[in-house]
């Protein structure tokens, strides 16, 4: 199995640290549906010892990125269409009341924020790509002014990033991506609520329909 996780500092928010570094793994498709996770060989690469490790899979078996398998270890779980689907509805309409919000407040979301994600699009790093994408969203749940917005939609983000990837790697999506976000951005600029959320709703719902057809695709 070969894996890119980087070795962790020992510090007190070690389960944290572990659970982030098999969530991001699990995320770029290093640790794939299907896999098995040992506690024992996790350990071992991230050289923690095997509790907090314990503690991050329990986690991530709550999270539903993991299920039991039979014998040793956990097995990343797979994705499913139907469930991936209704994460997006849920999202989206989460996402465009952020928008809305925040254009009623003329909110000013980072320009620098768009020139890393087109940055991060002209890489090859997936991860990359994923951060500067929640970086954007998640700027626009702050500017809502909202709070109660950004924790509802953090659950169901930790799933997106999971398929994001899926989209992400295909070389003429990642511009339209960001052309989108520019536009949200410009729409929350001008307090032009109803486009925003338009605009907004409108880029979810792509990614949804491209997503389902590359899960669908792949017999995920």
């Amino acid at each position: 199995m070969s894996l890119n996780l980087t070795k962790i500092k020992t510090s007190p928010d070690l389960v944290d640290q572990a659970y982030v570094a098999l969530l991001d793994a699990i995320s770029d498709g290093s640790l794939a549906a299907g896999v098995r996770i040992t506690q024992e060989d996790i350990a071992e690469r991230l050289s923690v010892s095997r509790q907090p490790v314990l503690q991050a899979l329990r986690q991530l078996k709550k999270d539903g990125f993991v299920h039991d398998a039979q014998g040793r270890g956990v097995l990343v779980a797979p994705l499913d269409p139907q469930w991936m689907q209704q994460v997006y509805q849920v999202r989206g309409a989460l996402d465009a009341l952020a928008a809305r919000l925040a254009a009623e407040k003329r909110a000013v979301i980072p320009e620098a924020l768009i020139d890393a994600g087109r940055h991060a699009a002209r890489g090859k790093q997936v991860q990359a790509m994923i951060d500067a994408d929640l970086a954007f969203h998640h700027a626009i749940y702050d500017a809502s002014g909202n709070p109660l917005i950004e924790q509802s939609a953090k659950h169901h983000w930790q799933h997106v990033r999971r398929v994001m990837g899926a989209v992400l790697q295909a070389e003429g999506q990642r511009d339209a991506v960001w052309d989108e976000h520019a536009a949200i951005a410009q729409a929350i600029a001008d307090g032009d609520g109803a486009r925003a959320a338009a605009l907004t709703a409108s880029h979810g719902d792509r990614a949804a329909v491209m997503v389902i057809e590359r899960l669908t695709a792949n017999g995920a």
